[in-house]
């Protein structure tokens, strides 16, 4: 792809030469893209077709999801602000190299999410919750996910199978949902609602999040365990008869906040770990 001009220009100029890749780069939108969103992340893809030469349109292959799953990772990390280990962060800075995104929002440090020392919530710049038709809006593709984890875990041997890599279950479930996961760590010692016997302990903490949906939370050494439990704890929603999307009350930095979660059908009283950042700096679907 050219180099310079505006992205829809360049997109357009481009699929003008090659429109026979107009109606499968619209299939890969995912459902709750915005325009925005979806427009910087088909220009990710287009430029980096080149470097996927076994990706071939309308093809399912392992290559075309490593440029999916990458893309998806970008426009997260773009739109959403997940971080992600550093070599994947560098990755996927360089492939997005000439990919300009207008008016993209502006990311603050932890300390100014969570306003230590300095304003409570009540003066902070949030929305003040979830639509009220958040939890409508996602219930059909938490509905679609539903089948794709429990033929997933099926396959598997179940999800008490002692070889389960949980997080790869739900990661492939979401991502041939054409969607992805999010996630947010914070050091364990950071996170002030938390008992004062596991506040002295050293490690990470892990939110995951789909769709802006609150999934799960989990503990561990590093990261990377971190992100496993909570994906644990994630796909125990699915075991039962079906998954349902509710707005949740939470705790935040003292104070009660709403989110949408995903819960299980038999769930009545949820109770749920304290959020790791304000849940509606996350960008909502239209």
């Amino acid at each position: 792809m050219a180099e310079e001009g505006p992205g829809e220009d360049i997109v357009s100029e481009y699929l003008g030469q090659n429109p026979h890749l107009v109606q499968w780069v619209d299939s890969l939108r995912g459902i709750c893209e915005t325009n925005k969103q979806w427009n910087a992340r088909k220009e990710f893809i287009l430029r980096n077709l080149e470097a996927f030469p076994n990706v071939e349109p309308g093809v399912s292959s392992p290559s075309l999801d490593k440029l999916l799953s990458l893309s998806m990772v970008w426009a997260n990390h773009v739109f959403l602000g997940c971080r992600y280990p550093q070599p994947v962060m560098e990755k996927i800075k360089g492939m997005a190299e000439g990919v300009k995104v207008l008016d993209a929002p502006v990311r603050k440090t932890r300390d100014e999410i969570m306003g230590k020392g300095k304003r409570g919530l009540d003066g902070k710049r949030y929305k003040d919750g979830p639509f009220p038709n958040a939890p409508a809006q996602n219930q059909p593709f938490f509905n679609r996910l539903y089948k794709a984890v429990a033929w997933k875990l099926v396959s598997e041997g179940g999800f008490g199978g002692p070889n389960l890599d949980h997080f790869e279950v739900l990661r492939s479930c979401v991502e041939t949902a054409k969607a992805s996961l999010s996630c947010v760590f914070v050091p364990l010692k950071d996170i002030p609602d938390l008992p004062v016997a596991r506040t002295q302990r050293e490690g990470q903490v892990c939110e995951l999040r789909c769709q802006t949906v609150y999934l799960g939370t989990g503990y561990g050494r590093d990261e990377a365990a971190a992100r496993a439990m909570a994906s644990k704890e994630a796909l125990k929603a699915f075991q039962g008869r079906k998954v349902i999307v509710r707005i949740c009350r939470r705790r935040f930095q003292g104070n009660d906040v709403e989110d949408v979660v995903l819960v299980d059908d038999q769930t009545r009283n949820p109770t749920f770990p304290p959020a790791l950042s304000y849940p509606f700096l996350h960008q909502s679907c239209s």
